[in-house]
């Protein structure tokens, strides 16, 4: 594409013909020449348009010019600076006692962080981790980062385990996000206990005024049987006792995980899948007596017969 000149090189031509002529600007070659006779006058001029959009990693490599961007899962937000490789600006390999002088120097910018930093670093650490064991897409986590940062501000560490608010915070971004885990899933991804983790969550929900909306049943049935392998017309069966259940006011109230593994279990049923409640206990989380107590609530009340 070729643009008219711009003021920021002042060059000309030196020809007296070409005096009227405009200097010419090629983006794409990086060159700027002279509209009379053709001359190239500046080469290898600097790229100023807008960096290109990257979806993946190797786009990410070639496109990308001023490195990747912030992120609140990182505890400097991937802003501070980082003493380099034991090599110069041209590559040119320091010698050993400029070795020892930078070894030194990354030594004392370890030790001169401040407790909280170092706190953030190993919390989401731990955020990264239960983010690979479950699952969890990228802006979910960054949402747990946040209101694990707020939970650091409040001064809510005090006397609770880092493991546990953590595992709090990811919980609450997966509420906000409608994203299907349990408190089960998180306590064995964090390595913490539910007693633990329940009792923390109540507190950061009630000091931060988090509000969390219900789970959708219907996201836990996909989960379910996603997991067990069932087939598409008995998950399709499924959500339909699941709206008609709905309509007739008997969820409210009720666990959503029990819910959606009763009416997966009355939906294998009717399609002539033979799976114990046990098995949908074991898949779901809840005890084999509560979906039991739900699929007989389901069958009284949409009048199902075997």
């Amino acid at each position: 594409m070729l643009e008219d000149y711009s003021n920021n090189y002042d060059v000309k031509c030196k020809l007296d013909t070409c005096k009227t002529y405009p200097i010419i600007t090629d983006s794409e070659r990086g060159e700027m020449f002279c509209g009379g006779c053709g001359i190239v006058l500046v080469q290898n001029i600097s790229d100023t348009s807008n960096e290109g959009n990257g979806y993946g990693q190797e786009d990410f490599l070639k496109l990308s010019r001023t490195g990747p961007a912030t992120s609140l899962t990182m505890y400097d937000r991937g802003l501070s600076s980082v003493i380099g490789a034991n090599k110069d600006s041209s590559g040119n390999t320091l010698s050993n006692k400029t070795k020892y002088d930078f070894k030194r120097l990354r030594t004392w910018d370890q030790r001169s962080k401040s407790r909280s930093t170092v706190s953030l670093s190993k919390a989401f650490t731990i955020l990264n981790g239960m983010k690979t064991k479950l699952g969890i897409p990228d802006s979910v986590v960054e949402n747990a980062a946040y209101i694990y940062r707020k939970i650091s501000s409040a001064k809510l560490t005090r006397g609770r385990t880092m493991a546990s608010l953590v595992s709090a915070s990811l919980y609450a971004a997966c509420r906000e996000n409608n994203i299907p885990r349990t408190l089960d899933d998180i306590a064995i991804a964090g390595n913490t206990e539910r007693r633990i983790l329940s009792r923390d969550l109540r507190t950061i929900i009630k000091k931060l005024g988090l509000n969390l909306n219900q789970y959708d049943t219907s996201s836990f049935i996909s989960k379910i049987s996603n997991n067990m392998n069932l087939k598409e017309k008995t998950k399709r069966d499924a959500f339909d006792i699941l709206k008609r259940c709905e309509i007739k006011e008997i969820t409210a109230g009720k666990h959503p995980v029990a819910q959606a593994a009763a009416s997966l279990y009355i939906s294998c049923i009717i399609n002539n899948e033979k799976i114990s409640q046990k098995k949908f206990a074991e898949a779901s989380g809840v005890s084999d007596v509560t979906i039991r107590n739900r699929v007989v609530l389901i069958k009284k009340t949409l009048k199902i017969m075997e």
